[in-house]
């Protein structure tokens, strides 16, 4: 029987990590089924993505790395999509699977799509409801321009048939006739497994910084919005700062060189501050595994991350969220995750919430059983193979 041949598309470390569990359940349940191309956009240049990324997290390196490096939207996303579609004419797969809402997302769904390859478009339905997010963009295009869509929950599964999908919809499916599944969280099976390979590789890393375990705050800040207004970046700092004193409890700050940056440059004297308290450990970027085990480990979890704030509540960890919204709304609602914004009273309030009442607080199984990707490549079966 011939194999169904996918290409699998990342553009960035964390669409490496999520692919990453499909390739795995190819691996183990479905070799006979399907050949994997993995193809690297390059979107993001990242020292990380060296053999050794790879060999530490049992990932193969990609078939193609387009290199398309950063820069505006509109030149990389028209990039990317130029070189994936040299790709797929050589290639001719089956399908196209993408993740997410990156500039590589919305350019494969395109380029695959308007070339007529069907394209699987995994973590859809996801929603801020704000559209000046580039991201919300990407996320709406991509779906639109997909013909099997993948939701991790519920609430994702409902913005589709919201947007006019219907799961009554029966095959032949297409671009114009597109199934939805609700199948769980990749990233839940990702946690599960690197959950593992962390404790394995990584267990002294705590150890070498000082630290046990539930005796730290872990802070992760990345996004534009906060590392570009100083006013906010002032105000994040600050706040963390004076908490982090008030309580006498550690904060570990693994810091995206974008923060870095803006805090050296910016914020100096607050830079100096933040590297010199005793109470505070300034990282640069840790590896993923290492970032699996500050979470696991934490009292309590800082971000603006969306993945972060996912994975808080793989690990059952209270999170406060320094944004206005969150696509993961049933965290919110869940009252695991408070959305503070850069609000010094708001992250106060927060904090002091969790800090009285965490073991108080459930983490129901939102997304899925941890073999959402075994579900989908289940799915893909049936569908292609029809």
């Amino acid at each position: 029987m011939k194999r169904l041949k996918l290409l699998n598309i990342v553009g960035a470390r964390p669409q490496i990590i999520k692919a990453s569990a499909i390739s795995r359940a190819i691996a183990s349940h479905f070799s006979d089924r399907f050949e994997e191309i993995v193809v690297h956009t390059g979107q993001h240049y990242d020292h990380e993505l060296s053999e050794v990324f790879f060999d530490e997290l049992e990932i193969s390196l990609p078939h193609y790395n387009l290199q398309v490096g950063s820069g505006r939207h509109g030149r990389q996303t028209g990039l990317i999509m130029e070189r994936i579609e040299d790709v797929i004419l050589t290639e001719k797969p089956d399908f196209v699977i993408i993740y997410g809402d990156t500039n590589s997302t919305l350019a494969a769904a395109l380029a695959a799509s308007k070339q007529h390859y069907p394209v699987v478009h995994i973590e859809a339905g996801m929603r801020s409801f704000n559209k000046t997010m580039p991201e919300e963009l990407n996320r709406i295009m991509a779906d639109h321009a997909s013909t099997l869509l993948f939701a991790p929950t519920n609430a994702a599964f409902k913005n589709l048939m919201a947007e006019g999908f219907r799961p009554e919809n029966v095959a032949p499916y297409d671009i114009n006739n597109p199934r939805i599944f609700l199948t769980g969280d990749i990233m839940y099976d990702n946690s599960l497994f690197y959950a593992g390979l962390a404790e394995r590789k990584k267990k002294d890393f705590l150890e070498k910084i000082g630290l046990s375990g539930d005796d730290y705050v872990l802070v992760t800040i990345h996004r534009d919005m906060n590392t570009d207004d100083i006013g906010r970046l002032t105000s994040i700092f600050s706040t963390l700062r004076d908490l982090s004193e008030r309580n006498s409890m550690a904060m570990v700050m693994p810091l995206h060189p974008r923060t870095m940056i803006a805090l050296r440059n910016k914020l100096p004297d607050l830079y100096e501050n933040l590297s010199d308290h005793k109470l505070i450990r300034v990282l640069r970027p840790v590896s993923f595994l290492e970032m699996i085990l500050l979470e696991m480990k934490a009292h309590l979890i800082i971000t603006d991350s969306g993945g972060v704030q996912k994975e808080s509540h793989f690990f059952s960890k209270p999170c406060i969220v320094l944004r206005k919204e969150t696509e993961w709304i049933e965290l919110v609602r869940n009252g695991t995750v408070k959305l503070a914004d850069a609000d010094p009273k708001r992250i106060t309030e927060s904090w002091d919430y969790f800090m009285n009442n965490k073991e108080s607080l459930q983490y129901p199984a939102f997304y899925g059983d941890g073999k959402a990707a075994i579900a989908i490549l289940n799915e893909i079966t049936e569908v292609f193979r029809n």
